[in-house]
């Protein structure tokens, strides 16, 4: 597909340790003018590679929360349309036709996009256990765009204007092992805690067990986890075991306080 060329995109990615995934999101976005990554000095090879792509920049900066980083690196982009993925996104040749055409487009009046994700477990798809209507913000107007200041992790973008959520689907790798979805599931847990902490909020024993229960009954259950065999019993209990995280550092931050 030819597009007409009129706009141009800033991708932006922040890392830590992503070596895994790195040569394939940074071919994945060759399509955008430039591609800024914002390192957290990764000890694998992630800088690495980034410096051996010819078309990506690197900057290694020390990372203090999700949306201080993500803030960061979107003050360095140098075009208005921004384009934020994770590094185990991947946009699909689809999904990419649509991201220009919006772009080009003088027609289309949207400040902001959500992008729906299809949820990869290893090499299959994950169809249900609460995933099937995730979704983010991706694309975007620097200049009608801000993070919200009060979010450490799962960072809220403030829009001024119009939202609209994409036809096609971005692809979420977001599973290669156990052990790795795990430790991300108790990272973030822990990191919502502190954000919970900041605004008063109280951990207890009831919760630690009550919201976690509820947790894994909504996504295998009423969301239909058990429809995705074997796959929907290990993401919904690792998606639970994020909620007992929270809580148990919510209560450890509260005696400590």
């Amino acid at each position: 597909m030819v597009h007409k060329k009129s706009q141009n995109i800033s991708a932006l990615l922040i890392t830590l340790n992503e070596e895994k995934n790195m040569e394939e999101i940074l071919d994945n976005l060759s399509f955008a003018d430039e591609i800024i990554v914002v390192d957290s000095f990764s000890s694998d090879n992630t800088a690495q590679i980034v410096k051996e792509n010819g078309k990506a920049k690197l900057i290694q900066r020390a990372f203090k929360n999700y949306t201080d980083q993500k803030g960061f690196a979107m003050e360095q982009a140098t075009h208005d349309w921004i384009l934020f993925l994770d590094a185990d996104e991947r946009v699909t040749p689809e999904l990419k036709d649509e991201i220009l055409d919006i772009v080009n487009s003088e027609t289309e009046t949207a400040s902001a996009y959500y992008f729906l994700r299809t949820f990869m477990f290893q090499d299959q798809v994950l169809r249900f256990s609460g995933w099937q209507t995730d979704k983010n913000y991706r694309l975007f107007r620097k200049s009608k765009v801000h993070f919200a200041q009060d979010r450490i992790v799962h960072e809220t973008l403030v829009v001024d204007g119009e939202s609209k959520t994409l036809k096609n689907r971005l692809i979420h790798y977001s599973y290669s092992s156990y052990e790795d979805y795990k430790g991300k599931m108790i990272k973030y847990g822990t990191m919502k805690a502190r954000d919970e902490f900041k605004k008063g909020k109280k951990g207890s024993w009831f919760h630690s067990v009550f919201r976690p229960t509820y947790k894994f009954f909504n996504h295998y259950i009423l969301r239909l986890g058990f429809l995705d065999g074997k796959k929907g019993i290990i993401i919904c209990y690792l998606n639970a075991l994020g909620v007992h995280a929270k809580f148990k550092e919510l209560k450890r931050l509260n005696k400590q306080d």
